[in-house]
């Protein structure tokens, strides 16, 4: 059985454009320690979407 991989070209400005249509969500944290005792906390939340996409989720017309 044979398969055909098919390459294409994919722009960043394309890649971009997905990325903002659909919507990412990065959440990470990082902890600094020393003889088991937490001296660091490093918290992330980062929400990459457009404007559009998150207007209706975050905004209420109620407020």
């Amino acid at each position: 059985m044979s398969s055909v991989v098919e390459e294409k070209n994919v722009t960043l400005l394309e890649i971009l454009d997905h990325v903002l249509d659909k919507g990412v969500v990065i959440k990470g944290e990082v902890i600094i320690s020393i003889a088991d005792v937490d001296l660091i906390y490093l918290g992330l939340q980062l929400v990459l979407a457009s404007v559009d996409k998150v207007l209706p989720v975050y905004w209420d017309d109620d407020v």
